[in-house]
């Protein structure tokens, strides 16, 4: 459904929203997988790139998102129960979006993927949303802890048939036993998948991470400036604390380490607080206007950075013969066509900013 908005928003946040969202569409757009820089394609395993940082940096906005949104629609006064109808009916369209678009443009069935990121945004956003509700910052950031700790030890202790405990190998641990064992259909990578059901609750922490956040913007009484200070201590602790776990639970994007959370929510934190400090504390808002655009309308911008390259993949044949494995510079040429589709898709957005039109999922 579009609405017309007519509320301030934090354009801090609709800014990193947005210039996350541009990433994801660049790093999953190029023009040759085989040719694209090193740091704009995934860790192969332990380890991460900045690509790998995109993804819990979106659910980390979301966290944030759900605090400061459902705080003010409390206050005028609707009801818990009124949210919760809201929450399940947004969860389950971005969750069939999601499949939807895996499904694109063949739309077999047959090979039919259940998990994917629009699918973990859903159930992240449904959990933490029912988190908000029921719970207080307190409760959130300790069963953040507990879950962060009892994945680490599960991960370590609870033996894999035919395995072993304490196993972390790509296919081989617990997290792809129980995909194995409980997702139907297609998986991402044959027997596991890096969205799959047991990493979901790490992060889900991600999000509780971001309500943390979300939680000390809301606090009208303190000055921007602190805000920022706390950003700042708070994201370093955790980018410093996950940095630490890594060396003996490594930072790892597809099991989605205790770690890693903690890492990736640090960093997360303290380049929202640059943003935050740039934007709402010196006012400095011009430069960011492409980040808020995108941002603005981010999960429709997301969808059509997901349905471009099939409807252009004579065009990328093409473009791939002709200009970089034809070419002197093919990295270049990659980069340069993910740059293209992710153009495409801030002209269609722009275009609903323009109008004030917010496609609300």
């Amino acid at each position: 459904m579009a609405h017309r908005l007519a509320s301030k928003r934090l354009r801090s946040l609709d800014a990193f929203r947005g210039f996350t969202v541009a990433a994801m569409i660049i790093v999953n757009t190029p023009g040759s997988e085989e040719h694209a820089f090193a740091p704009l394609l995934h860790a192969s395993w332990n380890g991460l790139t900045p690509t790998d940082c995109i993804f819990p940096f979106f659910i980390f906005i979301v966290g944030i998102s759900i605090t400061l949104s459902y705080g003010k629609l409390l206050a005028t006064g609707r009801t818990k129960r009124e949210l919760i109808g809201k929450t399940l009916k947004r969860a389950a369209l971005i969750f069939l979006i999601g499949v939807l678009l895996g499904l694109f443009p063949d739309f077999d069935f047959t090979e039919i993927r259940w998990p994917g990121v629009l699918q973990r945004i859903a159930l992240v956003f449904l959990a933490c949303a029912l988190l908000f509700l029921y719970t207080g910052w307190r409760q959130q950031a300790v069963i953040g802890a507990v879950v962060l700790l009892a994945y680490w030890v599960a991960l370590l202790f609870v033996p894999v048939p035919g395995v072993g405990t304490g196993v972390m190998e790509p296919g081989r641990n617990l997290v792809a036993w129980i995909d194995s064992l409980l997702i139907p259909g297609s998986m991402w990578q044959g027997t596991w998948d890096p969205e799959g059901i047991l990493s979901t609750f790490p992060s889900v922490v991600t999000g509780i991470s971001g309500m943390l956040v979300g939680k000390l913007l809301s606090v009208a009484s303190m000055p921007h400036e602190r805000k920022v200070s706390w950003l700042y201590l708070g994201g370093l602790l955790a980018f410093l604390l996950g940095s630490m776990w890594g060396w003996v639970f490594p930072l790892n994007k597809n099991l989605w380490t205790s770690s890693y959370v903690l890492y990736t929510s640090g960093l997360a934190a303290m380049i929202f607080a640059s943003l935050f400090f740039v934007i709402e504390v010196m006012g400095r808002q011009k430069w960011a206007k492409i980040g808020v655009v995108f941002g603005s309308n981010a999960i429709t911008a997301y969808v059509i950075g997901g349905i471009l390259p099939a409807l252009l993949a004579g065009l990328n044949t093409w473009y791939v013969s002709h200009f970089i494995e034809g070419g002197n510079w093919p990295q270049v040429a990659s980069l340069f066509w993910a740059v293209g589709i992710c153009a495409l898709c801030y002209v269609f957005v722009y275009l609903l900013y323009r109008q004030k039109i917010f496609i609300k999922i």
